[in-house]
């Protein structure tokens, strides 16, 4: 069995990227990809030495799991990247001797072990497409599990979490090591379809992590539109500051993902890890509550800075598939509103002012969910949803599209309301909730999806709607026009 973890998720071109492995082969190779519009090879390297070290173990003593808070300390390598190569996410595979590999072909084969994933960013940021893709590294890291074949591990912020208690003077909460190996699903469900369209139809874009938004306040600067894809739930305060700095200042963002920022998150440990008070278990018990990294929920309880200032949206209002992920949930789509609207340009949908049935946007493929985000809403003399703005959402948050959920029940055939901890916070909903699509502006243009699975429905081409509107979105607001 090889493994490996990237030291930092991103480098410049003609930088230097540190891969840590451990293998019990005597020497392993590196093989390097590129999504794009397919899986492109790009380079071989070693032999390098191979050297084993165990995971390090976890804090309750159960020789099943490993930790999920330490840094693993693997053995590190360091590889030039060459200049010339051109901004993207790359894959690393890992190939030991005695256990060696096929080459990947194709993008069907990103999702596996044995294998990473980093950004390379552009020398000359904004030079080669005015478009800046984030990649919610962050999130992916609260769900990594460093599993691998054979090794069940279940260590990961929502499994077997380690929680500190700040006594060191650092934050409270539960803590995870970025330095730590662990699959890619999340890079081929979200990523890899939605990056292939994007080159296949010729939209030049640049790439950045969390940590990339995190650090640097003038990230932001060279480009007019953010792109953020996917699930997207966790952000640093640093981040949000960056983000709605770059809105006032004329920057337009898209929000192709949901549950976005819903958790805030504390970098430790020179960036290598972060912590954050949630409300998730640690064995039997909850370690503390209320969990004051929420970020809507009011002070001293919670941040007190609802995610709807900047997304127009917030996953309170909206909700999730019950059953298993990804699942196959309703096909009903975003009912549309305001058809005449720059974003529905070439659609030919139309909202009932023809004096039909309004039409439904991705009708008959999964687009909403698995989890997706709403704004508080109500209807209109003439039944149109508007945000009311009681959450937290810009009074110029115009709903577009609209998919009203079922409240909390036992029925795992529908989407439902509410994460599970929702109601425990707020009781039974106090008004109607539902998936929300919509746009503001606010010095820039926000754009949200509200829903996770944007850039699969968009990335494999399943609904010609949401292919025209996501057109519309990136020529209008990323200002280019391929």
């Amino acid at each position: 069995m090889i493994e490996g973890y990237v030291d930092r998720e991103s480098v410049t071109a003609g930088g230097v990227l540190t891969l840590h492995v451990a293998t019990r082969a005597p020497w392993f190779r590196v093989r390097f990809y590129r999504l794009g519009a397919e899986l492109e090879f790009m380079a071989e390297s070693g032999p390098f030495p191979g050297e084993f070290r165990p995971p390090p173990a976890h804090p309750d003593g159960d020789p099943g799991h490993a930790s999920p808070a330490r840094d693993w300390g693997w053995p590190g390598y360091r590889l030039p990247v060459p200049a010339d190569w051109p901004p993207g996410i790359y894959l690393a595979q890992f190939t030991g001797h005695g256990e060696e590999a096929a080459p990947l072909r194709g993008l069907d084969a990103v999702e596996g072990h044995g294998r990473e994933f980093f950004v390379v960013r552009a020398r000359d940021p904004g030079g080669h497409g005015r478009i800046l893709y984030k990649k919610s590294t962050f999130t992916r890291h609260a769900y990594n599990r460093s599993d691998a074949p054979g090794a069940e591990r279940a260590s990961s912020l929502y499994d077997n979490p380690v929680y500190v208690t700040g006594e060191d003077g650092g934050p409270r909460g539960h803590k995870l090591s970025l330095h730590r190996p662990g699959g890619v699903i999340d890079l081929a469900y979200w990523d890899a379809p939605f990056i292939a369209w994007l080159e296949r139809n010729g939209y030049a874009v640049e790439y950045c992590t969390d940590l990339d938004l995190h650090e640097d306040p003038a990230l932001l600067d060279p480009y007019r539109l953010l792109l953020s894809v996917g699930h997207d739930e966790y952000w640093s305060a640093a981040m949000r500051d960056h983000a709605e700095a770059y809105v006032r200042a004329g920057g337009n963002i898209a929000f192709l993902s949901a549950n976005t920022c819903w958790w805030r998150i504390h970098p430790t440990d020179g960036n290598t890890a972060f912590v954050s008070d949630t409300d998730h278990q640690v064995g039997e018990e909850y370690p503390h509550l209320p969990a004051t990294d929420q970020w809507w929920t009011p002070p001293p309880d919670g941040v007190g800075r609802p995610e709807n200032t900047l997304t127009g949206v917030s996953f309170r209002n909206g909700g999730m598939w019950p059953g298993e992920w990804p699942g196959d949930r309703p096909r009903a789509g975003y009912t549309v509103q305001h058809a005449d609207h720059w974003i529905y340009a070439g659609t030919g949908l139309r909202n009932g002012s023809h004096g039909g049935p309004p039409d439904a946007l991705g009708a008959g493929t999964p687009l909403i969910g698995y989890e997706c985000d709403g704004a508080a809403f109500a209807y209109d003399a003439a039944g149109t949803a508007y945000a009311t703005g009681a959450d937290g959402t810009p009074g110029s948050f115009l709903i577009l599209g609209l998919y009203v959920l079922d409240p909390v029940h036992e029925d795992f055939h529908h989407l439902k309301w509410g994460h599970w901890n929702c109601p425990v916070r707020e009781g039974a909903p106090t008004g109607p909730r539902a998936a929300t699509m919509g746009v503001y502006t606010a010095g820039g243009t926000v754009f949200t999806a509200g829903t996770t699975d944007w850039p699969v429905i968009c990335g494999h081409e399943l609904d010609a709607g949401v292919t025209r509107v996501t057109r519309n979105l990136l020529d209008r607001l990323g200002g280019v026009r391929p």
